[in-house]
């Protein structure tokens, strides 16, 4: 990959991580005011679903912040090194975890 396209991606890549720590900060705490005012028989799904949806934002910074460090040892030239199956790891596992929390949200 090229200087420039390293560099758009880590645009991106920041871009998408800012608009994570929006949705934990604002979004999820948002979520949890609006979920109390829904009927007594639903009160008890308020908390697991807030935590469902922290945790999978925190699923996708992994991802993104995994996608950063391979990026930049494509940049480095060393993406083919055994260093980056940690990072391939790490994304594979964060998206284990997002389909087994979409899974828990449906249910």
């Amino acid at each position: 990959m090229g200087r420039q396209t390293i560099l758009v991606l880590r645009t991106v890549l920041v871009a998408l991580l800012a608009g994570s720590v929006v949705v934990q900060v604002v979004f999820v705490p948002l979520l949890y005011i609006d979920m109390r005012e829904i009927d007594t028989d639903l009160a008890y799904v308020r908390i697991p679903l807030v935590v469902i949806a922290i945790l999978t934002v925190l699923a996708a910074q992994a991802v993104l912040i995994c996608v950063w460090k391979l990026a930049t040892m494509v940049r480095r030239g060393t993406v083919f090194s055994d260093d980056a199956f940690r990072y391939v790891d790490v994304i594979i596992g964060a998206v284990t975890a997002g389909a087994v929390l979409v899974l828990a949200f449906a249910v």
